[in-house]
């Protein structure tokens, strides 16, 4: 019997590596999330927020979960649209559902190996649903669902403030890690 051993190529390496560590953003933000959905008592996942001009931590959540929902639908078609978006009511009011959400993006994203081309499809024309088509890919569209994230995350956090005063975020919730290592050289800078 002859075993055929694949030939591992520095692409391929460097492939793993770069998928790996956009996962590793990826799980920590949903980790996030998820903790932050696991605290929050129910009546206060839905309530407005005045702050928020009204909108609910649930409708943030919603919008960012969809981002990803997005990418995993496109993904085995190879076209990505963040327009055709669901906004489903169930996520954004039924914390159980979202937190169900979370696990399945996670999945989605713990079984990518490798990039892969992708279009996407973008209109900004009010009365038209013509789109424009770019070329692009996964790791480009996972580093802007991550950086998404990071933006409504930060929104989030003003909500819960409002709301759920008794949630313990990370100080890191809705911060970008250039903003963090940013902060942090700033502290040493200033302890000297």
């Amino acid at each position: 019997m002859i075993y055929v051993i694949p030939v591992f190529t520095k692409h391929l390496f460097r492939d793993i590596a770069h998928v790996m560590k956009l996962a590793l953003a990826a799980s920590d933000i949903l980790s996030q999330l998820q903790n932050t959905v696991e605290q929050i008592h129910a009546d206060d996942f839905c309530k407005p927020c005045a702050t928020l001009s009204g909108s609910t931590f649930g409708q943030h959540l919603r919008h960012t979960l969809e981002f990803f929902l997005c990418l995993e639908n496109g993904f085995s078609e190879g076209v990505i649209n963040y327009d055709k978006r669901n906004h489903d009511k169930l996520i954004e009011t039924d914390k159980f559902i979202a937190l169900s959400s979370i696990g399945r993006i996670r999945d989605f994203i713990s079984h990518q190996q490798k990039d892969k081309v992708l279009l996407l499809e973008v209109g900004y024309e009010r009365h038209s649903e013509d789109c424009v088509t770019i070329p692009t890919n996964y790791y480009r569209e996972l580093t802007y669902n991550i950086e998404h994230a990071i933006h409504h995350m930060a929104i989030m956090k003003i909500g819960v403030r409002e709301i759920a005063e008794y949630i313990k975020l990370p100080n890191h919730f809705g911060v970008a890690v250039s903003t963090i290592r940013y902060q942090e050289k700033e502290t040493t800078v200033s302890v000297k």
